[in-house]
């Protein structure tokens, strides 16, 4: 036998590398799942940031946007009630008209989030 096939033999026995690279999924979810997610949080987030007081938007954190649906993370029920009075005032009618895609709804959910370690929110982006 020579060198070339030698070779070939070797590397056809040689076992196969236990784990497989991670990089072709994470890019597919990349711009699949997250890319939209940052696209249709981002105008909400802009919005969000410029019409909902301080006070209570520090406690709230944007989840997500499907179906026209918008779930907003509310860390406490006192900030939960003053937003749920502030879009039933009228401040829903402003997002909706500041908006370039429908916002039908705003759902908000008891959770705890926390913030970056700059201190920024977390669905800054």
């Amino acid at each position: 036998m020579d060198d070339a096939q030698l070779k070939t033999i070797w590397q056809q026995r040689r076992p196969a590398d236990a784990g497989t690279p991670l990089s072709a999924p994470l890019s597919l979810f990349m711009k699949r799942v997250l890319a939209k997610r940052v696209r249709q949080l981002s105008a909400l987030a802009f919005v969000w940031d410029e019409l909902v007081p301080e006070a209570v938007r520090d406690h709230t954190a944007l989840e997500s946007f499907v179906g026209g649906t918008l779930t907003v993370t509310v860390d406490s029920a006192s900030h939960r009630f003053q937003l749920k009075t502030l879009l039933d005032g009228g401040l829903l009618k402003q997002i909706q008209s500041r908006l370039p895609m429908a916002l039908n709804k705003v759902r908000l959910v008891p959770g705890q989030f926390y913030t970056d370690v700059n201190g920024e929110q977390r669905y800054e982006f």
